[in-house]
């Protein structure tokens, strides 16, 4: 395996870059901050872009966990790319990467400044400290589960070469520990998402309470949410009751990226078409 090595400092734009390269080198996969990614896809790892403290980021960003560590370099040994690239920030980090992965020297060391120009960094830079935006190298919705509530856009690029072939996606992301604070999922806002869903689909006559189960951690693997909601008199509830759930949790991933565990519903009553005032009678209808 040729190994190589992308080397720049923080917030010079080396991960938006890695695929770029890999396309022109022809290199099959990429150690990114924890991830291993091959031919676009998320292999395995945990990225250090996920952890609450920039001293956490850094020691799973070296594989200092030998759990980590293993899970990756079985993860390498299995997928046996020809080419690898490996990003850091100096040569002793990429250097110290390869060895706890039990991988050999760096073949060919590729410096940001050789594939970017001096604006071109510029705006990394400004990207990564004045706006809190981190790119990783990978499809959006491989990583959803690890940045649950932290997407800020996918970037989508078209092309066709090599391994890294057809619609290749980076995830722009603002890290847990970010200053810019983290993301609180308003109850509010839930409620208002499920009324828009009511509406939509016409079979819930009335939202009673929408209640969101989620500490910082909880998010991080996924919210729970628990609707009450009371529901148009008629056949096939159950049916009606699991499209309004499934409806709900994609209209929250969808304005939120918040990943949705679970939307559980209790019907707290059927209501007549005939029980209710002529205006909501007319909305049902």
């Amino acid at each position: 395996m040729r190994i190589y090595g992308l080397i720049g400092k923080s917030g010079t734009g080396k991960s938006y870059q890695a695929v770029n390269l890999c396309r022109d080198r022809n290199i099959e996969s990429i150690i990114d901050d924890g991830l291993f990614i091959c031919g676009n896809v998320v292999m395995a790892g945990i990225s250090a872009k996920r952890q609450r403290t920039k001293l956490a980021a850094v020691r799973t960003a070296l594989f200092t966990e030998d759990s980590h560590m293993q899970e990756v370099s079985e993860a390498i040994a299995k997928a046996d790319p020809k080419t690898l690239l490996i990003l850091g920030t100096s040569d002793r980090m990429v250097d110290k990467i390869a060895a706890r992965l039990g991988l050999h020297e760096i073949d060919e060391r590729i410096y940001i400044e050789e594939i970017t120009t001096e604006e071109e960094r510029e705006i990394a830079h400004r990207q990564r400290h004045d706006m809190g935006q981190h790119v990783i190298p990978a499809p959006t919705f491989q990583l959803k589960r690890q940045f649950s509530g932290y997407f800020m856009s996918p970037l989508r690029i078209l092309r066709d070469f090599g391994p890294w072939k057809d619609t290749s996606e980076k995830s722009v992301v603002r890290p847990t520990y970010s200053y810019l604070g983290g993301y609180q999922i308003s109850e509010k806002v839930l409620a208002d998402i499920a009324a828009c869903v009511k509406q939509e689909l016409g079979t819930v006559c009335d939202i009673v309470r929408v209640l969101v189960d989620g500490t910082h951690q909880e998010q991080e693997e996924g919210v729970k949410i628990f609707i009450t909601a009371d529901f148009f008199y008629g056949s096939n509830l159950p049916e009606k009751a699991e499209v309004y759930q499934k409806r709900v949790a994609e209209q929250v991933e969808s304005m939120t990226m918040f990943d949705v565990s679970r939307v559980d519903l209790d019907v707290r009553k059927l209501i007549h078409p005939e029980e209710l005032p002529e205006k909501a009678e007319q909305v049902h209808n």
